[in-house]
Protein backbone atom coordinates (compact mmCIF):
# COMPACT_ATOMS: atom_id res chain seq x y z
CA UNK A 1 0.00 0.00 0.00
CA UNK A 2 1.33 3.73 -0.70
CA UNK A 3 1.55 6.17 1.85
CA UNK A 4 1.42 9.84 2.04
CA UNK A 5 1.79 12.02 4.64
CA UNK A 6 -1.24 14.54 5.72
CA UNK A 7 0.97 17.69 4.07
CA UNK A 8 1.19 15.59 0.87
CA UNK A 9 -2.26 14.86 0.96
CA UNK A 10 -3.52 18.64 1.27
CA UNK A 11 -0.72 19.37 -1.51
CA UNK A 12 -1.24 16.79 -4.05
CA UNK A 13 -5.28 15.79 -3.32
CA UNK A 14 -6.35 15.78 -6.95
CA UNK A 15 -3.32 13.44 -7.70
CA UNK A 16 -3.73 11.23 -4.92
CA UNK A 17 -7.43 10.66 -5.96
CA UNK A 18 -6.60 9.95 -9.13
CA UNK A 19 -4.87 7.13 -8.26
CA UNK A 20 -7.12 5.99 -5.99
CA UNK A 21 -9.64 6.72 -8.93
CA UNK A 22 -7.28 4.08 -11.14
CA UNK A 23 -7.52 0.94 -8.18
CA UNK A 24 -4.86 2.10 -5.33
CA UNK A 25 -5.44 2.61 -1.85
CA UNK A 26 -3.10 5.34 0.00
CA UNK A 27 -2.37 5.09 3.98
CA UNK A 28 -2.35 8.91 5.15
CA UNK A 29 0.14 9.35 7.92
CA UNK A 30 0.66 11.61 10.76
CA UNK A 31 3.75 11.54 11.99
CA UNK A 32 4.52 8.32 10.94
CA UNK A 33 1.28 7.15 12.14
CA UNK A 34 -1.46 6.22 9.73
CA UNK A 35 -4.54 8.10 10.31
CA UNK A 36 -6.71 7.30 7.13
CA UNK A 37 -6.81 5.12 3.95
CA UNK A 38 -7.94 6.59 0.66
CA UNK A 39 -9.26 3.44 -1.12
CA UNK A 40 -11.72 3.26 -4.17
CA UNK A 41 -15.27 3.14 -3.55
CA UNK A 42 -15.73 -0.16 -4.45
CA UNK A 43 -13.51 -1.32 -1.92
CA UNK A 44 -16.26 -1.31 0.28
CA UNK A 45 -19.89 -3.69 0.33
CA UNK A 46 -22.85 -2.16 -0.65
CA UNK A 47 -24.81 -2.78 1.94
CA UNK A 48 -27.95 -2.14 0.29
CA UNK A 49 -27.32 -5.13 -1.80
CA UNK A 50 -26.87 -7.26 0.94
CA UNK A 51 -29.83 -5.95 2.39
CA UNK A 52 -31.72 -7.19 -0.61
CA UNK A 53 -29.86 -10.36 -0.64
CA UNK A 54 -31.12 -11.38 3.13
CA UNK A 55 -34.63 -10.07 2.22
CA UNK A 56 -34.74 -12.91 -0.51
CA UNK A 57 -33.17 -15.27 1.02
CA UNK A 58 -35.96 -14.78 3.88
CA UNK A 59 -33.57 -13.83 6.46
CA UNK A 60 -35.25 -10.51 7.29
CA UNK A 61 -38.25 -8.31 6.47
CA UNK A 62 -37.90 -4.85 5.56
CA UNK A 63 -40.18 -2.65 7.13
CA UNK A 64 -42.69 -0.56 4.84
CA UNK A 65 -42.99 2.58 6.74
CA UNK A 66 -40.45 4.19 8.98
CA UNK A 67 -40.47 3.71 12.68
CA UNK A 68 -42.90 6.12 14.64
CA UNK A 69 -40.61 9.13 15.50
CA UNK A 70 -41.95 8.81 19.43
CA UNK A 71 -40.86 5.62 19.77
CA UNK A 72 -37.60 6.95 17.92
CA UNK A 73 -37.62 10.29 20.66
CA UNK A 74 -38.65 8.38 23.58
CA UNK A 75 -35.81 8.34 26.59
CA UNK A 76 -34.24 5.07 26.99
CA UNK A 77 -35.55 3.09 29.70
CA UNK A 78 -33.61 3.47 32.79
CA UNK A 79 -32.88 0.48 35.04
CA UNK A 80 -32.70 0.42 38.77
CA UNK A 81 -29.40 0.18 40.15
CA UNK A 82 -28.14 -3.41 40.96
CA UNK A 83 -30.81 -4.50 38.52
CA UNK A 84 -29.75 -6.76 35.97
CA UNK A 85 -30.79 -5.70 32.16
CA UNK A 86 -30.96 -9.85 31.13
CA UNK A 87 -33.62 -10.02 34.25
CA UNK A 88 -35.40 -7.38 33.47
CA UNK A 89 -35.78 -8.20 29.05
CA UNK A 90 -36.91 -11.63 30.30
CA UNK A 91 -39.65 -10.29 32.52
CA UNK A 92 -40.75 -8.02 30.03
CA UNK A 93 -40.99 -10.85 27.40
CA UNK A 94 -43.01 -12.88 30.29
CA UNK A 95 -45.39 -10.51 31.13
CA UNK A 96 -46.15 -9.72 27.47
CA UNK A 97 -45.23 -5.70 27.41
Amino acid sequence: MNTATITEAKNRLSALIDRVRSGESILILDRGVPVARLEPVAAFPDPTGRLRRLERAGVIRVGEAPPPLDLLRAPAPMLAPGASSVQALLEERRSGR
